[in-house]
């Protein structure tokens, strides 16, 4: 029962201690120099790569949560892309957050 009881407690400690463990906080203005080359595509409107064709969305107003998360996907493989893969490959958590607040901060989508 006392084992149990300890195990409990390191479980609760560690569950604790990640729940407080958040992504780094954002800054706009860095994230405004990293996102330039994201801005070739992801800045145009109406943009569509040439081959294959598709559109390229625009991700300003969009919620950095989600810019985070799609920036990770495509570092870790899960979202394919590849040019996305490439651009995310080298992205620190801080500067996926810096980059998503700066694309936050932009109202047009």
């Amino acid at each position: 029962m006392r084992v149990r009881s300890s195990v409990c407690a390191v479980a609760l400690l560690l569950s604790s201690g990640l729940a407080l463990a958040s992504p780094p906080a954002g800054d706009v203005s860095a994230g405004k120099i990293k996102a330039q080359p994201c801005l070739g595509c992801h800045g145009i409107p109406g943009y569509f790569n040439a081959y294959p064709s598709y559109h390229v969305p625009k991700v300003g107003g969009q919620h950095p949560e989600y810019i985070i998360a799609a920036l990770k996907a495509y570092k870790s493989g899960q979202r394919p892309h590849a040019t996305m893969q490439a651009q995310a490959a080298t992205l620190a958590e801080q500067d996926m957050a810096d980059i998503a607040a700066f694309f936050a901060s932009e109202h047009e989508k």
